[in-house]
């Protein structure tokens, strides 16, 4: 399983975030082709080397072109809505949005549709969280882990005039999702409320053990005593005790909620905010309850340190007043990712290990799908040159994976 973990020691920011992924290998030419389809105006994303007390990394900007106005919740789910983006980066926005939204609305005691985005409302930071997402996605990120993130001190001047740090809103994230934070003795933010949002939304605040296999540094704007930047770890989750990609038992949470009087058309969104609150699968069983009423079981697994998130998630989106949790255990093979090029484009394969070897190769169906709708090909026939080139990785060792690098491409 290929994971991150930030590492938050100077605290976090949009732009500190995107700096780090570009920093760890992400293609910012492949960002900006996601990015486009928010078909937002007068923008533009750019790049630099940068380099504080001896380390290097990448620093980000994002250009714009006037953008004066706030933006409500409302305004940017449609925006998110009706933007032309994989259904995965999509649902992790939309559920960063919406997180941000609610706590703004208790700071200021408003409906959550009525809340007002001033600096997060902003054309910079709806790319910096899509963006974030669109990393995730682009580099097959399935978990996201981060340590405690640094917070500063002092005040800092906001639409609604000079506040404390962290900003309220940054404060509520982190006290909403349980997150621990450490204290820098220096009077600045460190910690934005985008940093936050996107920290407290996708992150399980814990290290796992993993095989590292890259690292980037996204830094800042400001100079600091230290090299300010966000360090991020890229890596494959280690399964076993010998660090091979093999079999795994996870001790893991099934949360349950039996559902017979809500709207079925709900169901679309409650599975879509289940995954991207850290959900590892989702899904809906159709069962018959009391006085014969057709009802709907929903399930989720989840790793138990995103019990609470979960919980919110069904709570708000549907319209049972209980859940119930199982511990399991769970039985994983092992997983790496590799790459192919088939004569439209380059497919993401899966790869399944079982006793250390690979015993089966499936192409990623959403880059089959996205190929064949910009070539204009057969998706029949996409995915099946994926999988016929996917075949000649079957049989092979584990270990020749144990790097986390795609191997050449075949």
């Amino acid at each position: 399983m290929r994971i991150v973990w930030f590492d938050p020691y100077s605290g976090a920011s949009g732009d500190m975030v995107l700096g780090a992924f570009l920093d760890a290998g992400l293609s910012i030419g492949d960002l900006n082709e996601v990015l486009r389809g928010l078909r937002l105006p007068g923008w533009e994303l750019r790049s630099e080397g940068a380099s504080q007390h001896g380390i290097h990394g990448t620093r980000v900007r994002v250009i714009v072109e006037g953008d004066p106005e706030p933006r409500d919740w409302s305004a940017i789910r449609d925006l998110l809505v009706r933007a032309d983006l994989p259904d995965p980066v999509r649902a992790a926005a939309l559920a960063m949005f919406r997180s941000l939204a609610e706590v703004e609305a208790q700071i200021h005691g408003t409906s959550v549709d009525r809340v007002h985005f001033h600096e997060v409302g902003g054309v910079d930071a709806i790319v910096d969280i899509v963006g974030t997402a669109a990393a995730l996605h682009l580099m097959g990120i399935e978990r996201v882990y981060s340590g405690p993130p640094a917070l500063g001190r002092g005040f800092a001047q906001s639409q609604h005039g000079t506040i404390p740090i962290p900003a309220p809103a940054t404060a509520a994230l982190l006290a909403r999702s349980g997150a621990p934070s450490i204290d820098a003795d220096v009077q600045a933010e460190l910690l934005t409320p985008t940093g936050a949002t996107i920290l407290t939304t996708l992150a399980e605040f814990e290290r796992p053990a993993f095989r590292s296999t890259a690292v980037g540094y996204g830094f800042g704007q400001r100079e600091l005593p230290w090299p300010n930047a966000l360090r991020i770890w890229l890596g494959e989750m280690v399964t076993d005790e010998t660090g091979d990609a093999a079999p795994g038992l996870d001790t893991e949470l099934l949360i349950e909620a039996n559902i017979d009087d809500m709207n079925p058309e709900f169901y679309e969104l409650l599975l879509e905010r289940l995954f991207a609150a850290g959900a590892l699968d989702a899904y809906l069983t159709p069962i018959v309850m009391k006085r014969g009423r057709p009802a709907v079981i929903v399930s989720a697994i989840i790793a138990s340190e995103r019990r609470g998130a979960i919980e919110d998630v069904l709570f708000d989106n549907s319209s049972t007043f209980g859940v119930r949790a199982t511990a399991i255990d769970r039985t994983r093979a092992g997983r790496a990712w590799v790459s192919v090029a088939t004569r439209w484009g380059d497919v993401r394969l899966k790869l399944k290990f079982w006793h250390e070897r690979v015993v089966e190769a499936t192409p990623e169906y959403a880059d089959c799908l996205e190929i064949a709708r910009s070539a204009d090909a057969p998706l029949r026939l996409v995915y099946g040159e994926a999988q016929r080139m996917g075949d000649a990785f079957v049989g092979r060792k584990s270990a020749d994976f144990a790097d986390g690098d795609a191997l050449a491409q075949q």
